[in-house]
């Protein structure tokens, strides 16, 4: 109970000036039951983060279950939406970034996401890679393709171009990954290089 009311005080709009004294109003008892749990403010934050960081780990190995047996670009999509759905749901590039200006914390943000979110992204590459599907190096990709997902998280585009995180999260994958998957083994007569990656745009005009 106290974790849950701490997340949504201390991971909305100013993180910083939330106190353990209102946390402790919002769950209507005293700091001191709070403190028996928790010895300090940072304890009880990494718990909450804990907690988020579950939350998209079983969004993630969800959404590799559901591309199981799809087409490698197709895996690669659904894994990088997903990731940068949840990763901006809990708002981590802005925790990352230095938000409650805490330092460690910050590096706890960055390890998280690295382990939860970017060491399997890694491996996703690597197993393309070893089936011939990668015409880059995937140690490359897996940079470009942080990097783009990381500024996007922070990015004003969505509100300037007036397009759903799923708009921008489809035509990124689409861009980043454009002539670095193959659509078929190396060798073959269907060998092509650029996954053909539909925006959520693009398949509504398809559907009408």
């Amino acid at each position: 109970m106290i974790v849950e009311a701490a997340g949504r005080l201390f991971l909305a709009p100013g993180l910083a000036r939330v106190s353990m004294d209102e946390l402790a109003r919002e769950l209507g008892m005293s700091k001191k039951t709070i403190y028996r749990h928790f010895p300090d403010k940072r304890s009880l934050l990494t718990a909450v983060l804990d907690r988020q960081f579950a939350a998209v780990e079983r969004t993630l190995v969800e959404a590799a279950d559901s591309a199981e047996g799809q087409p490698f670009h197709v895996r690669v999509q659904r894994f990088l939406i997903a990731a940068g759905t949840e990763l901006g749901r809990i708002g981590a590039a802005q925790l990352a970034a230095g938000r409650g200006g805490d330092a460690m914390l910050r590096r706890y943000v960055e390890q998280r996401t690295d382990t939860v979110v970017y060491q399997r992204l890694d491996g996703l590459f690597r197993d393309g890679h070893r089936q011939g599907l990668l015409s880059t190096p995937p140690e490359l990709l897996s940079e470009i393709t942080r990097g783009a997902l990381e500024r996007l998280l922070t990015s004003q585009l969505p509100h300037e171009l007036d397009w759903t995180a799923a708009d921008l999260l489809r035509a990124t994958v689409d861009t980043v990954l454009h002539g670095a998957i193959r659509t078929a083994r190396p060798g073959t007569d269907d060998d092509q290089r650029g996954a053909v990656i539909p925006t959520a745009r693009n398949e509504e005009k398809e559907g009408s």
